[in-house]
């Protein structure tokens, strides 16, 4: 069952480009009920390993530029590292409900501005300054939330670059995929440091992910990605309501 889900999860990061663990989290949790904080150290390393073949050809065809790089990852490496300790502080102490709410919230919101940006104009006119300088103060709290939920690097990262830099449409999804691996990569290794993680779980997602990633970017040739992406993130939507919805009900039932 667990390589099977590894294999459809890289499939639709193949096919549409949602990330790893926006999309990760909610099928752990919701199919297969494993504990919110050990879902998202388990979807932190899977998504970075599903990103190492992307990134390495954006990389090899100059399309991540590195000042800009630099700058996202001065407040993201500091903000994940934040969001990670935060986690496991929370779930120390018994409050599970709590973090599951919080991702369910972020799952959500991040699939409908995720939705509303294919859907949209693409993130607005382009601004006519280079505001790179700002980013480290905007990516701290992408960060938190990465390393707190596993969600956000990909739709808030892509964002931001469509309004604060001057790069092209390559270039802008090319730094942030790298972005969202080093978060990743750090995020997990935190999480693996912290327990909060199950290696044979991660071993099975590989298992199935790898050919499902090399099979999802051959049929993203010829299938209609727009229509594929819109369909997955509605039903991310859902998923993130329904994680809200439970962690809610969960709080409603601890003692005042």
């Amino acid at each position: 069952m667990e390589i099977l889900l590894g294999f459809l999860i890289a499939l639709m990061i193949g096919l549409t480009g949602v990330g790893g663990g926006v999309l990760t989290v909610p099928v752990l949790v919701l199919y297969l009920g494993v504990p919110t904080a050990t879902a998202v150290g388990t979807a932190l390393s899977f998504s970075a390993l599903v990103k190492l073949p992307a990134c390495a050809v954006y990389v090899q065809q100059r399309r991540v530029d590195g000042r800009v790089l630099r700058y996202m990852l001065a407040g993201g490496v500091p903000g994940v590292i934040a969001g990670s300790l935060f986690l496991s502080r929370l779930t120390g102490k018994g409050l599970e409900a709590l973090v599951l709410t919080v991702v369910g919230l972020t799952i959500a919101v991040t699939a409908a501005i995720n939705l509303a940006r294919l859907w949209g104009d693409g993130g607005g006119r382009r601004p006519a300054a280079d505001r790179a300088h700002r980013l480290p103060w905007l990516t701290v709290p992408i960060g938190v939330e990465v390393g707190f939920s596993s969600a956000g690097a990909g739709a808030l990262g892509t964002l931001i670059l469509l309004q604060f830099t001057v790069l092209a449409p390559a270039q802008v999804v090319g730094t942030d995929l790298v972005f969202g691996l080093v978060l990743s990569a750090l995020g997990g290794g935190l999480h693996v440091g912290l327990g909060s993680w199950d290696a044979a779980l991660f071993a099975k997602l590989v298992a199935g992910g790898l050919p499902g990633a090399l099979v999802g970017a051959r049929l993203a040739t010829v299938l209609p990605a727009r229509l594929l992406r819109s369909v997955l993130l509605v039903w991310l939507v859902y998923l993130g309501a329904q994680l809200l919805d439970r962690g809610l009900r969960a709080l409603a039932l601890l003692p005042a």
